[in-house]
């Protein structure tokens, strides 16, 4: 049965006098004479990051002179309303309630047809995870302002921001950097967004380090990229990549963040020596792991380089992939003893390269509507250049993701999605 006979043979002990055996059946339409209270539609199932609901009251205000009002859940009785005030209530909990949907009807003593039925769904909570990747050391102005009206238009909305160490050392940013930095705290601050960290190795930011910076292998050039921008991290050292991240690391704290536990590859180009030089750091959560069957726009650009990459090293990796902890054996697969922090796949990859239909087609991949037996995650986003030119098909793409996924918000009741931050990942798969 949906619902455990503990809880029915619980409902038993509350007084049934003048219930029948057999459950009512559902009316076509519920009786406007009995005013019922609000009842929830999506009652989560919690976990250390999102409070779950583990039971509610039913309140009926019924017309003079009621006898006295039955519930059932999915069959099996509750038991008899008892009075409180002006109103009948009944405590219903759902500890022991599965996953999936349910069924609550209200009858008179001995009808056999409710006069209310209401519907719901137990699930556990589908996890959106939108970024931004800051390839660029400066965001426009135009850019902010598009990403503030994201925020007003999308009230629950919660961003990480993957920010460049080299928006703190280009020279070029000199006269900018200040008003990116508020611009950030302002956000963490009024939505609780988060400013984690991205990097794509520019010799304007590893110069001021005590690593050597590398122009090659690049996977745009095959003679290599004297910035920098366009190398693979993996070009170099653990070693190196571990004193990378904390000069990084630095950098945020010296200019007022908080230090970043979330991080993001750029060109997703991270192996296990990448994430252990992250974990050494005090990283707690890695996206670098993504659904590159949807990069098919970079088969064939260029070298190659970047197409070949992602298809080898991230293989497994598709728009059901869900958090793990990768083993320091393999980054694909979870095991142990495993890297020190948790890998979310980037499985709906970055608008800059999929439609508005293509993300809602890979969130339907990671649920079809009903209630969720386990947490689940799913992740978009959009680089930090979306603002001009051809880009702005970019906005319009993720405009129309977020209106759909807002469709379906926990907060409204409507569904069970919840926008989160990576570093709070590793709570929900700890």
């Amino acid at each position: 049965m949906p619902v455990l006979r503990a809880l029915a043979a619980l409902a038993l002990t509350v007084s049934l006098a003048g219930c029948t055996v057999t459950p009512p059946t559902a009316p076509d339409a519920n009786d406007p004479a009995y005013a019922v209270g609000p009842l929830p539609r999506w009652p989560l199932i919690g976990n250390a990051l999102t409070p779950g609901l583990d039971g509610f009251t039913v309140t009926v205000n019924p017309p003079p002179d009621t006898a006295g009002v039955h519930a059932w859940l999915d069959g099996e009785p509750l038991g008899q309303l008892e009075a409180s005030e002006d109103a009948l209530e009944l405590d219903v909990s759902l500890a022991d309630v599965s996953v999936g949907e349910h069924e609550l009807l209200l009858a008179l003593p001995g009808d056999d047809l409710a006069f209310h039925a209401h519907r719901f769904v137990r699930s556990h909570p589908l996890y959106v995870f939108v970024s931004v990747d800051w390839d660029q050391a400066d965001t426009s102005d135009g850019e902010l302002a598009w990403q503030d009206s994201l925020h007003a238009g999308h009230p629950e909305l919660r961003i990480t921001q993957f920010v460049g160490p080299y928006s703190f050392t280009d020279p070029a940013m000199e006269d900018r950097r200040q008003l990116l930095i508020d611009w950030l705290k302002a956000n963490e601050a009024a939505y609780g967004d988060e400013t984690g960290l991205h990097i794509h190795p520019r010799c304007v930011w590893v110069d001021t380090t005590s690593v050597p910076c590398r122009t090659e292998p690049s996977y745009v050039d095959d003679d290599g990229d004297d910035t920098g921008y366009t190398v693979l991290s993996t070009a170099y050292t653990e070693e190196e990549f571990t004193a990378l991240v904390a000069h990084a690391d630095g950098l945020f704290v010296d200019h007022g963040f908080a230090k970043p536990t979330s991080y993001r590859a750029g060109g997703w180009i991270a192996d296990v020596t990448t994430l252990r030089a992250l974990a050494a750091n005090g990283y707690v959560a890695d996206t670098s792991a993504n659904n590159w069957r949807r990069l098919e726009e970079w088969e064939g650009q260029a070298n190659n380089v970047l197409w070949e990459w992602n298809q080898e090293h991230w293989s497994s990796i598709d728009e059901r992939s869900q958090p793990y902890r990768p083993s320091v054996a393999d980054v694909l697969v979870p095991g142990t003893p495993d890297v020190g922090l948790l890998e979310v796949p980037d499985n709906g990859i970055l608008a800059d390269y999929v439609e508005t239909e293509e993300m809602v087609e890979m969130l339907a991949a990671n649920w079809d509507g009903g209630g969720l037996a386990a947490p689940t995650a799913y992740s978009i986003g959009f680089h930090n250049r979306t603002v001009s030119g051809p880009n702005t098909a970019i906005r319009t793409r993720m405009e129309g993701a977020l209106d759909h996924i807002d469709q379906f918000l926990a907060a409204d009741d409507a569904g069970p999605i919840v926008y989160a931050t990576l570093s709070e990942a590793p709570l929900v798969w700890p």
